[in-house]
């Protein structure tokens, strides 16, 4: 008899079934495969062909789909890659990365063609460095290269004028909207051309789908869900603004889409090209390293002038608007351009204090400020997302006046309005609830009537790749740098580098902040990524943190006594690996959990850490274990 390994979307390894005489010439590793699993029939993909008879009786197979292989040989070794890195069953890989259209195909309710948002409007690239970026994708070897562009908009038309002559290319973006924006872009390259998300509907996506296995499309735009498009002869891979954080996935299993796809392209044996116009430490590293080769383009444009406000010593019109900011964007106005103002915190005010005693109104959950939704009517807490009407007296001592503290994206669109009495449009997390203005955020951007526009990073999200605005403000960029992550300066540059790219050439960016002698800052104004990078990336050897030494971090909840335990078992299995932990945190559900931190520059002794005490965890119902690879 003859056996075969199949692996179903589901929490299980692969099982062993019985493959009929009639079956067996046809089955390849990689192919559709239904077999009877628990009380139906389920497709799964067929892993390998087994030499040994399982113990028991082993089911046999119902059918193979299809006449060659779903999946080849380099994407059945991705996945199995996953699974040993980020220590998690291969089934729920194949379930949280692969597309269910992919295992059963749906009919498209409609075949009408569908409104796309307004295409990207591209730069001209000159045929020097074009042919540079053809060099690097056109190989026939694997290669990572990191492009370096000046700016988000110059880096989108330099992947769109290479896609012009390229064949057999999958393009990664970190959001669906710019994924959208650049198929909308190059939608003139024709049916060689599908888009492949999470948000289409079932149909479309199963149509683009039979497309790539057809061989119809060759040039694949997609999010995550396309990392594993079974494109049968990929020639290369682009990951598109490779340092935005959205490629890190916070559920599940907590995959990095940018560094699959690298691997994708290393068991592939073709060229990876991630490209940025902040790019990550992680890949400014590997560059410098020689491990990517670097496309450096960062000074191809003119940028926007950039200056900073020292926000303790100016005049100011508003607690968090200075007077400089205010005539900045009258006279920017004036000339009839747009204005944007940034704060990367949303509500109205950031905290309810009592003037008697000082108290702040808390989350019961959290214990962490409520922050005032002042259209909403109500305190809502930013980590758990419950509400609470808002208070008369304060809960400690009862007294009656209380008073507003802090700004937030609904205080400064009322002050907008209130200061210039122009249309003013506000886009944060709250507005983005809303599916209709989240789908056209750049059309409501984009309007005449709106001069004026007050949004967080979800903003900056939705319009990258476009320079629509005469002049930026970033009201308190500081934010950023008070967060106690290794990875804090690294994203306010990078935050403050994707406002800059929103803005016109010959525009300017206001940054207003406490800390005008911050080193970061000086580096934005001088445009030297390189320089900050040196900085950072000193800093880091020295303190051990990534890329110079590798983490995971181990989350244990419902027992409140086995996180010490643990520690202590982690300790027993290498002396070599540092413990950072527990630490005890709420889950936005208002559970407790422990977070217990290893690092070490070899990753083999923390996998092997972090895959034993996960098999002994195993056998103990009252502790649930959750690791998160590369937390950052």
């Amino acid at each position: 008899m003859h056996f075969i390994d199949i692996l179903f979307p589901r929490n299980v390894g692969p099982l062993t079934y019985r493959c009929p005489e009639t079956l067996k010439e046809i089955a390849e590793p990689g192919m559709l495969v239904s077999a009877p699993l628990k009380n139906g029939i389920t497709k799964g993909i067929l892993y390998r062909k087994s030499s040994s008879p399982p113990p028991g009786n082993a089911k046999e197979i119902m059918e193979i789909h299809g006449n060659r292989p779903l999946f080849n040989n380099s994407m059945m070794k991705l996945m199995m890659w996953m699974s040993d890195y980020y220590i998690a069953p291969p089934g729920l890989v194949l379930k949280q990365t692969v597309p269910n259209e992919m295992f059963e195909t749906v009919k498209p309710k409609s075949s009408g063609l569908h409104a796309l948002p307004s295409p990207y409007d591209l730069l001209s690239i000159p045929q020097e460095d074009l042919e540079r970026c053809s060099e690097m994708v056109d190989s026939d070897l694997y290669q990572a290269s990191l492009l370096y562009a000046a700016s988000s908009q110059h880096e989108i038309s330099i992947i769109a004028s290479l896609l012009r002559t390229a064949v057999n290319v999958l393009v990664l973006f970190p959001e669906i909207i710019g994924a959208t924006r650049f198929y909308s872009t190059i939608r003139n390259l024709g049916d060689r051309v599908c888009i492949l998300h999470s948000d289409m509907a079932a149909g479309k996506r199963s149509e683009a789908i039979m497309g790539i296995i057809s061989g119809r499309h060759d040039i694949v735009i997609g999010t995550r869900t396309s990392l594993f498009a079974p494109m049968q002869k990929l020639r290369a891979i682009i990951v598109m603004h490779e340092h935005v954080d959205s490629y890190k996935l916070n559920d599940g299993i907590r995959f990095n889409v940018r560094d699959c796809a690298i691997k994708r392209a290393s068991l592939e044996r073709i060229p990876v090209l991630l490209s940025s116009s902040a790019p990550s430490m992680e890949s400014w590293a590997n560059a410098l390293g020689g491990r990517y080769r670097l496309l450096d383009m960062h000074s191809r444009i003119r940028i926007p002038k950039i200056r900073t406000i020292a926000m303790r010593y100016t005049k100011k019109v508003r607690p968090q608007l200075s007077s400089s900011v205010i005539v900045k964007s009258r006279g920017v106005l004036q000339k009839n351009e747009s204005v944007l103002f940034f704060l990367n915190r949303r509500g109205h005010s950031t905290m309810l204090r009592c003037i008697e005693c000082g108290s702040t109104e808390r989350c019961h959950q959290c214990g962490i400020p409520l922050v005032l939704h002042k259209q909403q009517n109500l305190m809502r807490c930013h980590y758990c997302n419950s509400d609470v009407s808002i208070p008369e007296i304060c809960k400690k001592c009862g007294d009656s006046r209380l008073e507003l503290v802090g700004t937030g994206t609904q205080k400064i669109e009322e002050d907008m309005r209130e200061i210039f009495g122009v249309a003013t449009f506000r886009f944060d997390s709250d507005k983005a609830a809303c599916r209709n203005i989240k789908s056209n955020i750049f059309e409501h951007a984009s309007r005449d009537e709106t001069r004026i526009l007050v949004g967080t990073t979800m903003l900056t999200g939705a319009l990258r790749g476009t320079a629509q605005f005469g002049m930026a403000a970033m009201l308190n960029p500081d934010i950023g740098l008070n967060i106690p992550d290794f990875r804090a300066r690294e994203r306010a540059f990078q935050e403050i580098v994707a406002v800059r790219d929103l803005i016109n050439p010959s525009g300017e960016l206001l940054l207003q902040t406490r800390l005008p002698h911050e080193s970061l800052f000086r580096y934005i104004r001088d445009n030297d990524f390189a320089a900050f990078a040196a900085e950072e990336l000193a800093v880091r050897k020295n303190l051990h943190f990534p890329p110079y030494s590798k983490m995971i971090d181990i989350v244990i909840s419902r027992d409140r006594n086995f996180p010490q335990t643990a520690v202590r078992m982690i300790a027993l299995t290498s002396k070599e690996i540092e413990i950072l932990g527990p630490t005890e945190r709420k889950t936005r559900k208002g559970e407790i959990e422990y977070s217990i931190i290893i690092r070490h520059p070899e990753r083999r002794l923390l996998h092997a850490a972090a895959q034993s005490l996960k098999e002994k965890s195993s056998k103990m119902p009252d502790v649930e274990i959750r690791v998160d690879v590369d937390p950052y």
